[in-house]
């Protein structure tokens, strides 16, 4: 699939991006609210990526999200399902209205993604080091049936611990599988503390490229060089080399009050603070939007 567009196609779907990754950010805050704590840090700082692949990549339709030739987006790191759900609202796959009812009893949205609850949701994640197996599979599959749909799996940079993750991306190089991305979270983040002190993975770029990927280093929280990168994807060749976009990303992304918390893996956050958090999130949106404009002007 090609990509490629002038100077201002490409700012009016950087514009886009932007404005679907800000309403991610307060929807995933919502939700948050509802149970007063989650994993918000990761779907603050994965709006962006999500935003890029829902309003920008992802060929589905919202009515039908089993549709055959759709592409498929497998969270592989279920514990952000609260940033999926709210890209998929903003993408008309499940009702705005919906995500009230986050973690809560009977609910389609539990706190960690299941495909058999959620319109729109892969695979079931959680047991992390599972997605990208599953993704090679798929995108075997899709080739076999001649089909020209791609397969895009999120996972994190803690996920990169595990060997199963490997093992995949020698089979998808192995298999020439250029119609499968990986997306890496490198919030620098896991369960137990800071990634680099459990269990050190960089170089991360060059090792990917050494099993064989098409890899490209980006900053996950700009959705300029998101769009780049993917429209450099869809210029290549979809019998080649798989792609792996590694994303460096910050948690709690847009609201300062959550960036500087030090356990932010999973967030307990104080009734008095949900305010806060929206107020410096919709603060900093206008001030990057003013910066945007000023810099597109001149």
């Amino acid at each position: 699939m090609t990509t490629a567009t002038t100077t201002v196609e490409l700012g009016t779907r950087v514009s886009r991006v932007r404005e679907a990754a800000q309403r991610i950010r307060l929807n995933a805050l919502a939700m948050g609210e509802v149970q007063g704590q989650g994993y918000v840090g990761q779907a603050l700082g994965a709006a962006d990526m999500l935003a890029a692949v829902y309003a920008d990549q992802l060929r589905f339709r919202p009515d039908d999200p089993h549709w055959e030739d759709r592409d498929r987006f497998l969270l592989s790191t279920g514990h952000y399902a609260i940033g999926l759900y709210a890209a998929l609202a903003e993408a008309g796959i499940i009702p705005l209205e919906e995500l009230d009812t986050y973690g809560s009893d009977d609910s389609r949205l539990p706190m960690s993604g299941m495909a058999s609850y959620t319109p729109g949701m892969e695979i079931s994640g959680g047991s992390l080091g599972h997605g990208l197996t599953v993704a090679v599979g798929m995108a075997l599959g899709l080739r076999h049936l001649g089909s020209s749909s791609r397969v895009i799996n999120f996972l994190s940079d803690g996920e990169l611990n595990e060997g199963s993750t490997w093992e995949a991306a020698m089979g998808a190089a192995s298999h020439r599988l250029g119609n499968l991305v990986a997306l890496v979270d490198m919030n620098a983040l896991q369960a137990d503390g800071p990634t680099a002190g459990v269990l050190r993975i960089e170089p991360a770029e060059e090792k990917w490229t050494a099993f064989g990927w098409h890899t490209q280093r980006v900053d996950g929280n700009d959705p300029e060089a998101l769009l780049r990168a993917f429209d450099i994807i869809g210029d290549s060749d979809p019998d080649g080399a798989p792609h792996v976009l590694v994303c460096d990303t910050k948690v709690g992304r847009g609201v300062s009050l959550l960036e500087t918390r030090e356990k932010s893996h999973f967030m307990r956050i104080d009734e008095d603070e949900w305010a806060i958090c929206r107020e410096q999130l919709i603060a900093g949106y206008e001030t990057d939007a003013a910066a945007a404009a000023e810099g597109a002007a001149s």
